[in-house]
C-alpha cells in the first residue's frame, strides 16, 4: 500500500534558495472575479473553475498582484488569471474573441499552432500592428483543426509575466480515444526579477543562473576514469571556447519559479478522478525558457496525440517538451494518488502536482536527476566515421576530439574556418555570415538520428518518448514531393550572447520567400550547444527522418545540438509569418526571421 503524505518531498540536490522558493503554495488576486461559465458536457474535466466555452469570448488584459515564493510582485493577466482562462472550442466553427487592454503599453495574442489567417496571427509588426492601451481588437476565425494549443502575448516579455493560457479543441467527429476525464496541465516558468533584467544578466554573463559549474571534484573524477591527459585536454577546450559543458539552459532555478497550471510545486495542483476511471492528461509548455522532463512515477504514460495531431498510440514512462509543444497521454490511476513530476532540463528544479481521488491527498515526489554534462555527440554530431577514435561518444568532449575536425571554431576571435570532413548529406551553398562574429561554432558532421531523447535521459533506465517514435495518423498533408529546399542554421555566441539563423539575428536579416502552393523541404542544422524548439507560424512543419519518410505533424520541432532534420511545408498560407526559436530570450537575441508566402 502507497503511503500518502501531506506536503511535497524537496529534493536535497536543490539549492536552499530553491527550496524556500518551493515552499509558497503560490496565489493570486484575481483581478475581475469568476471568469469560469458552465463548461461543455463534451469537454469532461474535474476543474471548471477557469473554463470558457462557446463562439464568442471577451478578454481583458490587465496587471494583477500575485505571490508566487513570499514577494509580492506584479503579473501581466487574461481576466485576472495566471494561466489566462482555458478556452473551449469545435472544429469547424467561428470563433470571435474580443481582446481588451487595459494595460499601459500595448499588447498582442498569438494562437499558437493554429491554421488562420496572417492579420488574425496576433505578431506585432508581422501581422498586423498590435493592440494599443485602452483598445479592444476582435479577432475572428474559422478553427479548421482539433487539438490541445495555447495562447500567449508576442509583445516584448509579457509572456513571462504571466500572460498566457490554454487551448482545447474538440473534434467534429468526436474523440478517436474516450476518457473518463480530460485535464490540462499546463507548465510555465516564473521570476520574481524583472524579465528584461534577466535577460541584461545574460547579455553581460551568459552563464549569470548557470550554478552548475564543474568542479575541482570533478576534475578529480575525469582524471579517474580518462586519465590525467584526457582531463586536462577536455578543461582546456572548454576554457579556450569560453564555454561549459553545463551549459544546459540560460535560465535556472537560481531565478525560475516552476508552474503546473499556475501553481508552484507546494501550491500541489490537483486533478481529481474516481478509481477506475481513464484520463486525458494535455500537457502543454506554456514556459518562457525551460525545457521540462515530465513523468508519473508508476504509472505508464500513452501518447496519443503530439502538437495537437493524433499519433499512433506510443506507451512511454517520461517524455521531454520545449515552450511552445504540446503532448496528450492516456493515463489509468492505480492508486489513490500519483505525483505528476516535471523537472527541468538542467535539473535545477521541478514543478509537480497530484492525480488523486480526493484534494490534499499526495504521493512521493521523486528527488531531481543529478545533471548530466553536454558530450562528444552533443558537440560534435555524428562521430560514426572518427574510427582512430577510442572514446565513449557520450563522454564530455576533450581538445584531442576537436583536432578530429566534427567541429570548426576559433576559441577567441570568432572566425570561422571549416575544416575538410564534409557534411554527410546534400551540400547547400550558405550565406557568409554563418562565420562571422555571431556564430561561435560550427558542426561539420551533424547527426540525422531521431531516436535520441537528448542530455540527461540517455540510458536513464526508463523509456523515453523520442521523435522516431511519433507517427501522425493519416500520413502527410500531399503526396506531393519537395519543389525545392532551403536550408538554414541554428547559429548562436555565447560569449556575445546572440542567437540567429545563419548568422544573422533578426533586423539584420532578409525575410524567408515561398512561393504560395509550392511544397518545401527545409532543412535546420543546429551548430549550438543548446536544443532550439523551433516554431514556424501559419503553416504545419510536417518532420521526416533522414530517408525523407513522414514522421509526424508539428508546429513547434526541437532540434538537438549538432542534429540536422528537414520537414516539409506546403506553402499554402498566403501573408507574414513568424518563425523562431520558442525560448524567448534566444527569440529576442535574434534567433527569429519572418517569412512572406507570395
Amino acid at each position: 500500500m502507497q503511503k500518502y503524505i501531506c506536503n511535497s518531498i524537496t529534493p536535497t540536490s536543490l539549492p536552499r534558495r530553491n527550496f524556500v522558493k518551493g515552499a509558497m503554495a503560490g496565489s493570486i488576486a484575481l483581478g475581475v472575479g469568476n471568469v469560469g461559465k458552465a463548461h461543455s458536457k463534451e469537454y469532461n474535466s474535474s476543474d471548471t473553475s477557469n473554463i470558457l466555452t462557446g463562439n464568442e469570448f471577451d478578454l481583458t488584459v490587465s496587471e494583477t498582484p500575485v505571490n508566487f515564493t513570499g514577494e509580492k510582485r506584479i503579473a501581466t493577466t487574461i481576466n485576472g488569471s495566471v494561466p489566462g482562462p482555458t478556452l473551449v472550442w469545435q472544429e469547424g466553427e467561428t470563433v470571435t474573441i474580443r481582446v481588451t487592454n487595459r494595460l499601459s503599453v500595448s499588447t498582442s495574442i498569438h494562437w499558437h499552432g493554429l491554421i488562420l489567417p496572417f492579420q488574425m496571427d496576433g505578431v506585432p509588426s508581422i501581422s498586423y500592428r498590435g493592440i494599443a492601451p485602452g483598445e479592444t481588437f476582435t479577432y475572428q476565425f474559422q478553427v479548421q483543426q482539433a487539438g490541445t494549443y495555447w495562447y500567449h502575448s508576442h509583445t516584448g516579455f509579457q509572456e513571462m509575466t504571466g500572460m498566457y493560457g490554454s487551448i482545447v479543441i474538440k473534434p467534429k467527429a468526436g474523440e478517436r480515444i474516450t476518457t473518463d476525464q480530460d485535464m490540462v496541465v499546463q507548465l510555465s516558468d516564473w521570476t520574481d526579477e524583472n524579465p528584461m533584467a534577466v535577460f541584461s544578466h545574460l547579455k553581460q554573463q551568459s552563464d549569470y543562473y548557470n550554478y552548475n559549474q564543474p568542479t575541482a571534484r570533478d576534475f578529480f573524477n575525469d582524471v579517474s576514469r580518462y586519465g590525467m591527459g584526457q582531463a586536462i585536454g577536455m578543461r582546456k577546450m572548454w576554457n579556450e571556447m569560453r564555454m561549459s559543458p553545463a551549459d544546459l539552459a540560460d535560465v535556472s532555478a537560481e531565478t525560475f519559479t516552476f508552474l503546473m497550471n499556475g501553481q508552484t510545486p507546494n501550491g500541489n495542483w490537483t486533478g481529481v478522478f474516481k478509481p477506475g476511471e481513464t484520463i486525458r492528461l494535455r500537457f502543454i509548455n506554456g514556459s518562457s525558457n525551460t525545457f521540462f522532463d515530465v513523468r508519473i512515477p508508476g504509472l505508464r504514460l500513452t501518447v496519443v496525440s503530439a502538437d495537437g495531431q493524433d499519433v499512433e498510440p506510443v506507451g512511454v514512462d517520461e517524455f521531454r517538451f520545449g515552450p511552445g509543444e504540446t503532448y496528450d497521454v492516456i493515463v489509468k490511476p492505480t492508486d489513490d494518488a500519483h505525483s505528476i513530476f516535471a523537472q527541468s532540463m538542467d535539473r535545477t528544479g521541478y514543478t509537480r502536482g497530484t492525480l488523486a481521488v480526493q484534494k490534499g491527498l499526495t504521493a512521493n515526489v521523486p528527488s531531481v536527476d543529478q545533471p548530466v554534462w553536454l558530450s562528444m555527440k552533443d558537440m560534435m554530431g555524428d562521430m560514426s566515421g572518427m574510427s582512430d577514435m577510442k572514446m565513449d561518444s557520450d563522454m564530455p568532449m576533450d581538445q584531442n576530439s576537436m583536432d578530429h575536425g566534427g567541429m570548426s571554431m576559433d576559441h577567441s576571435k570568432h572566425n570561422m574556418q571549416k575544416n575538410s570532413l564534409a557534411i554527410p548529406s546534400q551540400t547547400v551553398n550558405h550565406a557568409s555570415s554563418e562565420y562571422g562574429p555571431s556564430v561561435d561554432a560550427r558542426v561539420e558532421m551533424p547527426r540525422t538520428n531521431l531516436d535520441d531523447p537528448g542530455i540527461g535521459l540517455r540510458n536513464n533506465g526508463r523509456r523515453v518518448l523520442t521523435l522516431a517514435d511519433l507517427h501522425t495518423l493519416g500520413g502527410p498533408l500531399d503526396s506531393r514531393g519537395p519543389e525545392r529546399e532551403v536550408e538554414l542554421h541554428l547559429t548562436g555566441n555565447m560569449e556575445r550572447y546572440t542567437w540567429s539563423f545563419d548568422g544573422l539575428e533578426f533586423g539584420k536579416s532578409t525575410p524567408v520567400h515561398f512561393n504560395h502552393g509550392e511544397r518545401v523541404r527545409v532543412i535546420l542544422q543546429n551548430d549550438t550547444m543548446m536544443t532550439h524548439p523551433m516554431h514556424l507560424h501559419g503553416v504545419w512543419s510536417e518532420l521526416e527522418n533522414d530517408k525523407g519518410e513522414f514522421m509526424a505533424r508539428r508546429h513547434t520541432i526541437p532540434v538537438q545540438p549538432a542534429q540536422r532534420i528537414s520537414f516539409l511545408v506546403n506553402a499554402d498560407a498566403l501573408g507574414r509569418w513568424a518563425w523562431h526559436c520558442h525560448l524567448l530570450f534566444h527569440m529576442d537575441a535574434g534567433m527569429f526571421r519572418e517569412v512572406v508566402i507570395s
